[in-house]
């Protein structure tokens, strides 16, 4: 397994700086050429793959017109033709649901599947209309990137511990010298982004090499919960996380705030250039709002926050070698428009970093990741399974007459989630919802359990129903 790491320069001199950006400004013109001739049908959508690129353009004498040494133009065009790919493999993904929804026919499906994975789609007008509709040309925009060959890059530590990275400069047999804030030497290929007047090294490392990896895992069956103030909570009760929170709030409140400022900037430079004073606006908008500094919050926050949601999940790992959690991949409509104060603070994008903190550290430290059906765990008692209220991060068990901490509910409920027999990963949610309002009828009534056919009761042998054991 391979995890990227992003190593960064320190102190960089601007006329290094300059060097660099000029050579990504040209190896973007050879991005656009590749985007502009083989992003279609006749190109990546025809098999055709980077060395015959390389060749063709070695043949024609295009090689020429971007002025930067072979390696790297070589390697840009790899690199475009592997996003290319990568757009088509998107676009693919549509005409699939396409073609399901088309037709029921499991042999006309089959037909049309092979033939999209041979990409031999052209000549089927169906599959050619979702084509062209799905995946359309595409556009360079990165001006700002270098990859750099394995072999066509050094490190050396100087005197005073600092570590420099030696890359290809515009000339042969000139290097380019980028001072780095770590002592770590990256491996492999990098890609260098330059940003506000910093470079950044992405390269990837064996996640099993890692300090982290080698940590072996806990031997407990431990179910977690997604939460706000906390990353994680644990079916034991423990808290993982705790500064997410706090951390989500003091951004949130710290955006509107600038946002609040920013706009206000805004206005008046506007109003100034509708007045004719276009010097007073130029002033603004280079002076108060450039994007530099917010950028580089933006990434510090993230930043913090990732760290955050990693340590509470290797904190789960460390007790857990089965790990049982909702699938934190799919999407949910909510059903509430919530203010854009609140939405900014529930910060989504956290639920993907916790998806991927779950399955890279389970994977790296050999724990298993279980995935169950997580609906209505957060408003049924784990006790008595029946539903109750939840407000904040209290549950009241309207039957029980107990108070849960939600969190803690929700996590007992997910650990049994894995061995109920009934509810599926997949299964809808109203499906979810019949099956435990029959539950718990059956339980009020004291009725037994009602088998629909000898594989569910084979199932329910192996897998007692957990809210039934709770209440025997």
């Amino acid at each position: 397994m391979k995890v990227t790491r992003i190593a960064y320069s320190a102190q960089l001199n601007p006329g290094k700086y300059a060097a660099v950006m000029e050579q990504a400004r040209r190896l973007g013109r050879v991005r656009s050429e590749v985007w502009q001739r083989y992003g279609s049908i006749n190109g990546v959508g025809a098999g055709l793959r980077d060395r015959q690129v390389r060749d063709r353009w070695l043949a024609d004498g295009t090689h020429a017109l971007f002025g930067v040494l072979a390696n790297a133009w070589k390697e840009t065009v790899r690199d475009a033709m592997a996003d290319i790919a990568a757009s088509l493999a998107a676009a693919k993904v549509d005409v699939r649901r396409a073609i399901s929804r088309r037709t029921s026919d499991p042999a006309e499906r089959q037909r049309m599947f092979t033939a999209l994975k041979a990409d031999q789609w052209a000549s089927d007008p169906f599959l050619a209309r979702q084509m062209r509709k799905h995946w359309r040309r595409g556009r360079n925009r990165t001006h700002d990137q270098i990859v750099v060959r394995a072999d066509k890059y050094n490190t050396a530590l100087d005197g005073r511990g600092r570590l420099w990275l030696a890359i290809p400069g515009l000339e042969p047999r000139k290097m380019v010298r980028i001072p780095l804030s770590t002592a770590v030497a990256p491996t492999g290929t990098l890609r260098l982004i330059l940003r506000g007047g910093r470079v950044e090294i992405h390269y990837q490392v064996d996640a099993s090499q890692m300090r982290s990896s080698q940590r072996p895992c806990g031997d407990a069956t431990v179910g977690v919960d997604k939460g706000y103030t906390e990353a994680l909570t644990d079916s034991d009760g423990q808290p993982h996380g705790v500064q997410l929170g706090e951390l989500l709030t003091r951004e949130s409140d710290r955006l509107k705030e600038r946002n609040r400022r920013r706009a206000k900037l805004r206005s008046i430079a506007n109003n100034a250039a509708l007045r004719g004073d276009h010097a007073k606006a130029h002033r603004i908008k280079v002076n108060n709002l450039g994007t530099v500094k917010r950028d580089r919050q933006a990434a510090r926050h993230r930043a913090r926050v990732r760290t955050e949601i990693f340590t509470a999940v290797h904190q789960v790992v460390d007790k857990a070698n089965a790990v049982i959690a909702e699938d934190l991949t799919q999407r949910f409509t909510g059903r509430k428009n919530l203010p854009k104060n609140i939405n900014r603070r529930l910060a989504a994008w956290t639920k993907g970093v916790t998806a991927e903190a779950l399955r890279n550290v389970s994977e790296r430290r050999g724990s298993a990741l279980v995935h169950v059906n997580a609906a209505y765990t957060s408003q049924t008692c784990h006790r008595c399974a029946r539903f109750g209220r939840r407000r904040g991060d209290r549950f009241h068990c309207t039957s029980c007459g107990v108070v849960w901490q939600a969190d803690v509910n929700a996590a007992i409920n997910i650990l049994h989630r894995a061995g109920d027999p009934d509810i599926a990963l997949h299964t809808p949610h109203h499906r979810v919802k019949q099956i435990l309002q029959d539950r718990t009828d059956r339980h009020r009534t004291r009725l037994p359990v009602q088998d629909s056919s000898p594989a569910t009761a084979g199932r329910r042998a192996n897998y007692p129903n957990c809210s039934a054991i709770n209440n025997s």
